[in-house]
């Protein structure tokens, strides 16, 4: 009930305040699994692809999250927790497994699941190498990958900035990648290339030009 409510709120808002565009939704499947893989360029991202699918996408989120107790970190406590976003660390290599195995049970539900194949946002613009854990979650779970090419996310809430403005955005979904195409390849190469295929899909739907390395978080100062 709180989650069909926020979720009410928070699309008049989107639609009232952002003007979305919305291109492809024909291609997101009703019901089953599903990853949403998207590009990642701002906080807001997490939030405006769950009200731009027409069912539920959960997410995982920094724990940190939950932990805060300033009034700046209210709103973004609120929209996680009204998401029924999940929430996880990020600090070591174990952690990163731990997140695969939450989308995994997310997924075996039958609920669609969003990730960021390049795993954190990008700071100059550019779309990443995606990181393999898109294709491993497929494999295991056996569910398709829809690709997302967010456009203008950058404009409403650039990387620092506290509150969104508004600015026009642009969501576009593309034809799922199947796993099933490549169940005949060694478990690594399937991986790799059902990434590749995944994060060339974003890039054609984002326009954003590709950096050919991996994207990695700032270190903390």
């Amino acid at each position: 009930m709180f989650y069909r409510l926020s979720r009410l709120v928070c699309g008049t808002l989107f639609r009232l305040l952002w003007r979305p565009t919305v291109e492809g939704r024909e291609h997101i499947p009703g019901s089953g699994p599903l990853i949403v893989a998207s590009n990642h360029l701002s906080f807001i991202d997490s939030i405006i692809i769950p009200l731009a699918v027409p069912r539920k996408v959960v997410f995982l989120a920094k724990a940190e999250y939950w932990e805060g107790r300033s009034p700046l970190s209210w709103p973004r406590r609120l929209f996680v927790v009204a998401f029924d976003a999940v929430p996880v660390r990020r600090e070591q290599q174990r952690d990163a497994q731990q997140s695969l195995d939450l989308a995994r049970e997310v997924l075996a539900r039958g609920d669609a699941f969003g990730i960021y194949p390049e795993g954190t946002r990008s700071r100059d613009g550019r779309l990443y190498r995606g990181r393999t854990g898109v294709g491993w979650l497929a494999l295991a779970a056996g569910a398709p990958v829809l690709p997302v090419g967010l456009v203008g996310t950058n404009e409403v809430q650039p990387i620092g900035a506290k509150v969104p403005r508004v600015r026009r955005v642009t969501v576009r979904f593309g034809e799922p990648v199947l796993p099933g195409d490549y169940a005949g390849l060694p478990p690594g190469r399937a991986r790799r290339e059902i990434t590749d295929e995944v994060m060339d899909r974003v890039a054609k739907l984002s326009g954003q030009d590709r950096a050919l390395a991996y994207n990695e978080r700032p270190a903390a100062s």
